[in-house]
């Protein structure tokens, strides 16, 4: 676990657990981003992608539609 991760779980401090929380979604959406960029230049279906993320095609597609088409 990263020291940010450890963050969010282990303080006591709720501002510094929320920072450490808000630190991590945009490190996960940046790395979602960069996957479903590279998922898409690889061929994939919206459907293959979103089955790999979880949520349905039509979120996925919403989300990234415009800039990855």
């Amino acid at each position: 676990m990263n020291e940010t991760a450890l963050t969010a779980a282990g303080t006591d401090d709720p501002g510094e657990g929320l920072r450490a929380v808000l630190a991590l979604r945009t490190l996960a959406d940046g790395l979602e981003t960069l996957h479903v960029e590279r998922a898409r230049r690889l061929g994939w279906s919206w459907q293959e992608i979103a089955s790999a993320l979880g949520v349905t095609k039509q979120a996925v597609h919403q989300r990234y539609g415009k800039r990855f088409g």
